[in-house]
């Protein structure tokens, strides 16, 4: 499985799905009526997995869609490095004890109840999971870039310089404890370091609705928890929503920075 980490041209980016899948496809069926959906590359920014009802057919939903949509693309959230730790298809380090903090954290009981392992039975899920979601979450890249916009799913670092960060997060560090580009919950309130020559689009924290801040671009209005997903049209900045509205991306208030992790 190939993931694009460099597209250029008009985009469609859905923000954290947390197994919502009914409202994926509610939004899908209105992104194929477009004229140009051939030519349109959807992005998924993280979070297909834990919380929402089922992980799994997020993932059916999201490898199946690559097939048959190749302008389809995704990037880690934090919830896809837990899960993909937790289960040792990617080498992290034993110090970040993933496991114990996927199943304590992380709202993962779905994810295992969707592929019907018992929870806390790393092994048996492990065995559950089709070859192609193996494949995805060790392969899926942290961060998507385009000549306009920079996908990552919470933010970047304003007071590191961009080529550094850009760096880190094409190499993907899995030695790094938490990656603050990936887990951080203040960098989503940030705007992006002045050399960075991008719009920072991100999800990771819920907001009421997509917002349009300074280069910054909010797009995760249900944090798995319920409500309307949205799905950016980006150069038009118009959402489509899972309740079947289209609206204006909104310019966003002047928000708290909020500080901490997000485990």
């Amino acid at each position: 499985m190939q993931f694009e980490r460099n597209i250029s041209g008009p985009v469609a980016v859905f923000g954290d799905v947390h197994g919502q899948v009914d409202e994926v496809a509610a939004i899908l069926e209105k992104l194929q009526r477009l004229p140009d959906y051939q030519d349109r590359w959807i992005v998924f920014i993280g979070d297909l997995v834990d919380r929402g009802p089922d992980p799994k057919g997020a993932l059916d939903l999201v490898t199946d869609l690559m097939i048959h949509h190749p302008r389809t693309t995704a990037i880690a959230g934090n919830h896809e490095l837990a899960m993909s730790a937790a289960l040792t298809l990617v080498d992290t380090p034993d110090y970040s004890d993933w496991p114990s903090r996927w199943l304590d954290h992380y709202g993962s009981e779905t994810t295992f109840h969707s592929y019907g392992a018992e929870f806390g039975n790393l092994q048996s899920l492990y065995d559950a999971l089709p070859e192609e979601h193996r494949t995805y979450l060790a392969n899926l890249p942290w961060s998507v870039e385009h000549p306009e916009y920079f996908f990552v799913h919470s933010g970047l670092d304003p007071n590191s310089p961009f080529a550094m960060q850009r760096e880190i997060l094409r190499a993907r560090d899995f030695t790094l404890n938490r990656p603050q580009w990936l887990c951080s919950k203040s960098l989503p309130f940030e705007e992006p370091p002045r050399d960075c020559p991008h719009v920072v689009v991100s999800g990771h924290v819920q907001v009421p609705e997509v917002q349009v801040g300074n280069r910054r671009i909010l797009v995760d209005t249900t944090g798995g928890q319920g409500g309307v997903l949205s799905c950016v049209m980006l150069p038009e900045m118009k959402v489509i929503r899972s309740d079947g509205q289209y609206v204006n991306a909104s310019a966003a208030a002047a928000a708290p920075k909020k500080k901490g992790w997000f485990w």
